[in-house]
């Protein structure tokens, strides 16, 4: 399946066949399964560490934690999609974020920040991880956290 038919599912929530032909038990749908395994590749519910560019100047960017949605397509070498986390508190300024079509969601704190800081989700941008673009796992995100994540960023397309 196309990367743009797996985004267009997932946007409205439907289910996309996984490699078995159905979504597993627990599964968010649109290929976006809670499965992190400690193996090195990223895996859905995984928050990794890659270089992300900036959106007003995508030949810059940052490196930055990633939370791993789905893979980006059914090859091997497609990469992943997922969504941006960030350590500052946009609780404050939540209305002059949504003003800019920027919206976040609390995920708490995990192994993927050193210094334990709590994290947030942009939830309206999804990143694409290209194959070499993902430096090292950082840990994975409790199951719950994951699945409202998933249900909060299909929210947004309604």
């Amino acid at each position: 399946m196309s990367i743009a038919k797996r985004i267009s599912a997932f946007f409205s929530g439907t289910s996309t066949p996984s490699s078995t032909g159905s979504t597993p038990p627990g599964g968010t749908a649109a290929g976006s399964s809670y499965a992190p395994e400690i193996d090195g590749e990223p895996d859905p519910g995984e928050v990794v560490w890659a270089w992300v560019p900036y959106e007003d100047d995508p030949s810059q960017g940052k490196d930055r934690p990633v939370l791993v949605l789905d893979t980006a397509g059914d090859g091997p070498d497609d990469g992943w999609v997922g969504l941006m986390l960030s350590s500052q508190d946009h609780d404050r300024d939540a209305e002059d974020e949504a003003r800019w079509g920027r919206y976040w969601m609390d995920v708490g704190t995990g192994g993927w920040d050193s210094q334990g800081r709590p994290s947030e989700v942009r939830l309206d941008r999804l990143v694409r991880l290209e194959r070499g673009a993902v430096r090292r796992e950082g840990a994975a995100l409790d199951e719950t956290i994951f699945t409202s994540v998933v249900e909060a960023r299909r929210g947004l397309s309604r």
